[in-house]
């Protein structure tokens, strides 16, 4: 099948909700992935932040042989020897003291949202969001997401969330009252345009809920696990949130959420309280236990600090040299260009020259290479963005 048939069999097939890219990945390997016709390309967006440790780590592929072999799927009827050994190994590795595994972000977010209800005991009930936020499809996660491009046609939503301008301490406390039973928000907003909670804002939503017992919840579903340099987003402001969630990079490129939380929230669930059929199942939770080798023993955290240092400076040197680029933000290797234009041209022009990003708050160019990225290949990158800012016209300063 070539990409012309894929594609056709798709708009026959499959529910049409995604403005695909007319290309076919068909293999992929470290920081490269190939198409159908046997074109190669650098991966900088790696599956939205999915593969972190680049396509096909073989540490993931023997880690999913040997389980394989062994059991696939038993249901959380029963105790997961490879799930308890996460959840210890997550446990370590953060703030929390208890995890509740499912299957994708949006999920995470939904037991993140259920641990704040119960802890409000019917009386607090509201959640404060973030606007430009984005956490999950689901109706109660799409009610959380503070942007109404993806709200638009599927009211009414569950109530009980109010939304706040991101990094505005002030008008945030404005919206905090009684009924307030958590707030909750990204470290580094991904779909929002690559936007990073000002150290002052981040200190005083602490405060804020440490003052009032409100609880803190952190959105690290595209931020965390090593992204920006450190193992968690908000290990860079020195806090700790009462409740976490993860999902994207974690197994490895298989589907899994996580959410954490400390003992005195974790323990509001009770047997019944909430389930996941196939949540932190035997094969995806040796995916993500291998995963954690792998960040571990390729020591990718501090590598993601470092070569994210190196893409930094090299963006700020398209900085100078464009003056239609407005902004470069981010943290270790979660990167975004602000234009002063639409960014679609240039996504397309780079996946012509072999190089894979994507636009988000339509201005935004998104680089989300794997943490394995050498810094050759962030020059190749760098070199290839450039050659697409010329060939579309946009003249240097």
């Amino acid at each position: 099948m070539d990409t012309q048939m894929a594609m056709q069999m798709d708009k026959k097939y499959v529910m049409q909700s995604y403005s695909r890219i007319p290309l076919v990945i068909d293999k992929g390997k470290g920081v490269r992935v190939w198409d159908k016709e046997g074109r190669e390309y650098l991966d900088f967006i790696s599956g939205i932040g999915v593969n972190a440790i680049g396509h096909c780590h073989p540490e993931i592929l023997r880690a999913l042989t040997h389980q394989a072999k062994r059991l696939l799927h038993c249901s959380n009827l029963y105790y997961i020897e490879p799930q308890a050994n996460l959840a210890r190994a997550l446990c370590e590795v953060s703030f929390a003291d208890k995890v509740f595994f499912s299957n994708s972000g949006a999920e995470a977010n939904e037991a993140a949202i259920k641990l704040a209800r119960r802890w409000g005991k019917g009386k607090r009930y509201e959640i404060i969001t973030m606007k430009e936020s984005f956490h999950g499809r689901t109706l109660t996660t799409l009610r959380a997401t503070a942007q109404t491009k993806y709200q638009k046609g599927f009211g009414p939503f569950p109530p009980g969330f109010k939304y706040s301008p991101f990094n505005d301490l002030e008008r945030l406390k404005e919206r905090v009252s009684e009924k307030t039973c958590a707030i909750m928000l990204e470290p580094i907003q991904g779909e929002g345009g690559i936007r990073m909670a000002s150290e002052d804002f981040m200190e005083g939503v602490w405060e804020i809920c440490r003052g009032k017992r409100i609880l803190l919840i952190l959105d690290e579903i595209q931020c965390g696990l090593g992204r920006t340099g450190k193992m968690f987003a908000y290990q860079h402001y020195g806090i700790e949130p009462d409740i976490m969630t993860l999902a994207k990079p974690l197994a490895g490129g298989l589907p899994m959420g996580a959410t954490l939380a400390k003992e005195e929230v974790a323990s509001l669930f009770k047997p019944g309280d909430h389930a996941s059929t196939f949540g932190g199942n035997p094969l995806v939770s040796s995916a993500a236990l291998a995963f954690l080798k792998v960040m571990e023993e390729e020591n990718l955290v501090k590598k993601a600090e470092e070569r994210g240092e190196y893409f930094g400076e090299r963006l700020k040197e398209l900085k100078a040299k464009y003056s239609f680029i407005k902004e470069i933000r981010g943290k270790g290797l979660m990167r975004g260009i602000e234009l002063e234009f639409e960014g679609k041209g240039v996504v397309e022009k780079c996946r012509y020259q072999g190089l894979l990003i994507n636009c988000t708050a339509k201005k935004v160019l998104r680089f989300l290479p794997p943490l394995t990225v050498k810094e050759e290949e962030i020059d190749q990158a760098v070199d290839i963005l450039q050659g697409a800012f010329e060939e579309l016209g946009q003249g240097g300063k």
